[in-house]
């Protein structure tokens, strides 16, 4: 444990960042802003805690199997039970009934008394509104909204001492909704700290001078197309290609064949960690509209092929990217091929409008700017330099 005062900016209490396997977006979300407090109070200061895995461990994870199965292979079914959730009133209702969530977050409550709680799963709210009704929980309770756009309004039903948007569209939604604006503040999606520290070192190669396009391939569960998608790229031989295809042994295998003797690089990556530094080091990314991913691609320049949407959070994802014109959907391999030759195309002129509309909403400090405000509201003396 740190000795006190170590760090003056350090709460009087730890602050509990809780998040929900439902998503890498969640997670993701949640480690950058631990990690962000971490940084600037101390280590420690911050704790990350999946509550739904620890109570109900096999509950959860027969949950987790069902929410991933309705998204990559009942994608409409999940999208109709999206829209019921953000209309109905069953689940705030039905709070009280979730009580080995509800003890264990009371018991983890009185073990921590944090001096702050983020949470980066809209659930939270309704759980930490129960217990604050009955007297407690009294800790300020921050709402980091990791959606854009398409924001189911279970993320705002409970109330909480402010939330964290990703973008100013965003923050409209809540705004019409009737959340007080003051609550509201346009930080950004957080994402790794080595975005704004590798910014002025990484870069893709300059089309203009005659460099070869870069391009990433994220290759998600449950993503369709993904063998030819892969192929056809690798066809491409005027392109750099990575693929990362997560642990799909057999399609990492299959594609390290293609790729040799080939005139251009390839790389063929299985799970792996480098992903900011892809994101900054290549001209496009052909993925799935995930919330982590997209996020991360805006904060990387980094313009977005679009090949598949879940309907209800991600159709958000893909709206703002619209709205800025930054990047294209293409959800059939052939579209994908002709998207990026349009970008190519005359060295590169559609890819550098891509590039310069994600510029104003890319916020690589997000993480950073979160933990300041949150310790600054819950310390303001030690806050302060």
């Amino acid at each position: 444990m740190r000795p006190p005062d170590t760090d003056q900016r350090a709460p009087r209490g730890p602050i509990l960042v809780l998040t929900a396997g439902y998503g890498e977006g969640h997670n993701a979300a949640a480690r950058a802003v631990a990690a962000a407090i971490d940084d600037a109070a101390g280590p420690g200061t911050a704790r990350v805690v999946d509550l739904f895995a620890l109570a109900t461990p096999r509950l959860n994870a027969l949950v987790r199997q069902a929410y991933f199965g309705a998204i990559n292979r009942a994608p409409k079914m999940w999208g109709r039970l999206y829209a019921w959730l953000d209309g109905s009133e069953m689940v705030p209702r039905s709070v009280r009934l979730m009580r080995p969530a509800l003890r264990h977050l009371e018991a983890l409550l009185a073990a921590e008394r944090p001096a702050a709680v983020c949470s980066t799963y809209p659930m939270y709210g309704m759980l930490l509104d129960h217990l604050a009704r009955q007297g407690k929980f009294s800790a300020p309770h921050f709402t980091v909204v990791t959606d854009s756009i398409s924001i189911n309004s279970l993320w705002w039903r409970a109330p909480s001492t402010g939330w964290f948007l990703p973008n100013e569209e965003s923050a409209e939604v809540l705004r019409r909704a009737g959340v007080d604006s003051g609550r509201l503040h346009v930080h950004g999606f957080p994402v790794p700290s080595f975005f704004g520290d590798n910014a002025a070192a990484l870069e893709p190669p300059d089309l203009a001078a005659g460099g070869a396009p870069r391009i990433l391939y994220i290759v998600h569960s449950g993503t369709r197309h993904a063998r030819t998608t892969a192929r056809l790229l690798l066809e491409e031989t005027d392109w750099e290609v990575t693929c990362a295809v997560g642990r799909d042994l057999k399609l990492r295998a299959e594609l390290t064949a293609l790729i040799e003797g080939r005139p251009r690089r390839a790389e063929i990556l299985g799970w792996t960690d480098r992903i900011p530094e892809l994101l900054m080091t290549h001209h496009a990314v052909v993925s799935k509209a995930g919330g982590a991913t997209t996020q991360e691609a805006i904060a990387a320049l980094c313009p977005m092929i679009v090949n598949q949407i879940v309907p209800g959070q991600e159709e958000g994802n893909y709206e703002l990217l619209r709205r800025r014109g930054a990047g294209a959907l293409a959800e059939t391999p052939d579209a994908v091929i002709a998207a990026l030759r349009r970008a190519f195309a005359l060295r590169g002129s559609v890819w550098r409008d891509w590039r310069q509309a994600l510029e104003p909403i890319a916020r690589p400090s997000a993480a950073a700017d979160i933990a300041a405000h949150v310790l600054e509201h819950v310390n303001p003396v030690r806050a302060k330099p």
